[in-house]
C-alpha cells in the first residue's frame, strides 16, 4: 500500500514539473497583454463592423501574444490587398521572423479598409486597398504572427483638406505647406487626436495585435516659421506629443493592446526635441515600444565623426543604440528599432552584409527586437542573415 502511495506521490510531482516548466517556457518566449482595464463599450461596438462567427472564435483562441524578441517586415496597404501578402507571411515564417507592420492610415490619410468611424464616412478617408482585413488578420495570427498596424498621425493633407480649420495654418493666409506641398492637421487639435484613436479602436476590434503611430510629430521641414497652429496653447511640442501619447495609451491599452510609436533616429543622440515634440524622455514613459529609425542613410554627414554614415552602417547603429540605452536606462527594453532595408541612392547599395552590420549593432548593445522597411514590400530570403 505504502509503495503505490509513493508511486502515486511521485507521478503527481512529475507532472507538476512538466507544467512547470511548460509555463517557463512560454513565459520566455511570449510577453502576455494584460487583461483590458475597460470593457468596450456599446457604442464602440455599435460603430465597429461585427465580426462573423468564425473571426469571433479566432479572437477568443488567440490572446494577443507579444513575441520575445519582435521581428517584423513592412507591408503596404496595397500589397497586404493582394495575393502577395502570402509571400510576405512565407517570408516570415522562413527567416525566423516573428511579426508583420500593416499601414491602417498612410501619409496620404487613407484608410486602407471601408472604415465605420463617422469622420472617415464624412470625409471619404475609407477605401478598399483591404477590402477584407478582418479575415487577413485572422489568417495571419492563425500561422502565428503578430500583426502590427500603423497609423500615419498628423501628416494627414485628407482630413486637413476636408476639415480645413483642423490645419496648420500659414501666417500669410491660406493652409501651411511643407516643401512638398503637403498640407498637415494641427498636433495640438484634440479632435485630430480621437480620429486616430478610433482607428486605432477599430483596428483592435479586427484582431490587430498592437497599433504603431508614425508621424506622431510637429513639422519638420518648410517655411517653419510661418506655420501658426489654431489649437496651440502654449504648450511646448514635446508636452502635447506625449500627451497625446498618454491619451491615446490608455484607450489603447485599456483594450488589452500595446501601443508603439516611431521616432528619428537623431532623437536617440540629440537632447532636445528637435523641434518637432520627440524626446526620449517624455516619449518614452507614453508607449509600450519604440522604434527609432536608425537609418544609416538618413544621417547627416559627420554624425558620431563619420562623414558618409550611410558606408558605416554598424557604427552608425552601435553610437544610437549607446545613446539609448543610456538615456533609457530601465527602460530599454521598449527598444524596437527599424532597420534600413533598402538602398539610397548609389554609393552603397544595402544588401545582407548591411543587413548583418545592423544586426550585429543592435544585438551587440543588447537590442534583439526590430523592423526591417523595405517600402518596396520585396523579400528575397536569400538577402536575408538568419535572424534567429
Amino acid at each position: 500500500m505504502k509503495i503505490k502511495r509513493t508511486h502515486a506521490f511521485l507521478m503527481v510531482l512529475v507532472l507538476l514539473c512538466v507544467f512547470y516548466t511548460l509555463a517557463l517556457a512560454e513565459k520566455k518566449f511570449f510577453t502576455p497583454h494584460p487583461t483590458p482595464a475597460v470593457k468596450v463599450t456599446d457604442k464602440q461596438v455599435v460603430e465597429n463592423p461585427k465580426p462573423s462567427s468564425a473571426d469571433e472564435t479566432s479572437s477568443k483562441v488567440l490572446p494577443h501574444l507579444t513575441p520575445k524578441p519582435v521581428i517584423g517586415a513592412y507591408s503596404t496597404a496595397w500589397i497586404a490587398g493582394t495575393q502577395r501578402i502570402d509571400k510576405i507571411a512565407q517570408f516570415i515564417k522562413q527567416s525566423g521572423s516573428n511579426s508583420i507592420v500593416i499601414d491602417l492610415k498612410d501619409d496620404t490619410g487613407t484608410i486602407s479598409y471601408p472604415s465605420s468611424i463617422p469622420l472617415a464616412k464624412e470625409i471619404g478617408s475609407g477605401s478598399n486597398r483591404i477590402p477584407n482585413l478582418r479575415e487577413l488578420v485572422a489568417r495571419l495570427r492563425q500561422q502565428k504572427i503578430y500583426v502590427i498596424g500603423r497609423i500615419v498621425v498628423f501628416k494627414d493633407p485628407l482630413l486637413a483638406k476636408k476639415h480645413q480649420e483642423l490645419a496648420v495654418l500659414d501666417k500669410n493666409g491660406g493652409l501651411w505647406r511643407d516643401y512638398k506641398g503637403m498640407i498637415w492637421v494641427d498636433p495640438d487639435c484634440k479632435k485630430v487626436w480621437k480620429y486616430n484613436v478610433d482607428i486605432a479602436n477599430e483596428a483592435i476590434d479586427m484582431g490587430f495585435s498592437e497599433i504603431q503611430f508614425d508621424y506622431v510629430r510637429f513639422l519638420s521641414d518648410g517655411l517653419l516659421r510661418n506655420c501658426v497652429y489654431p489649437f496651440s496653447t502654449g504648450e511646448l511640442k514635446e508636452d502635447v506629443i506625449r500627451d497625446f501619447l498618454l491619451y491615446a495609451k490608455k484607450d489603447i491599452n485599456g483594450m488589452g493592446v500595446p501601443l508603439s510609436a516611431d521616432i528619428f533616429g537623431l532623437v536617440l543622440s540629440i537632447p532636445d526635441d528637435l523641434n518637432i515634440g520627440q524626446k526620449l524622455e517624455k516619449i518614452a514613459p507614453a508607449v509600450d515600444y519604440i522604434s527609432p529609425m536608425v537609418y544609416p542613410s538618413h544621417y547627416p554627414r559627420g554624425s558620431f565623426g563619420y562623414r558618409d554614415p550611410d558606408g558605416n552602417p554598424y557604427e552608425i547603429i552601435s553610437k544610437a543604440m549607446q545613446d539609448a540605452n543610456r538615456r533609457l536606462k530601465g527602460q530599454s527594453f521598449k527598444l524596437r528599432p527599424w532597420i534600413q532595408d533598402f538602398s539610397l541612392g548609389h554609393d552603397h547599395p544595402y544588401g545582407k552584409e548591411q543587413l548583418r552590420l545592423q544586426i550585429k549593432a543592435l544585438h551587440d548593445n543588447g537590442v534583439h527586437d526590430f523592423l526591417l522597411w523595405n517600402p518596396t514590400n520585396h523579400y528575397d530570403l536569400s538577402k536575408y542573415p538568419a535572424f534567429q
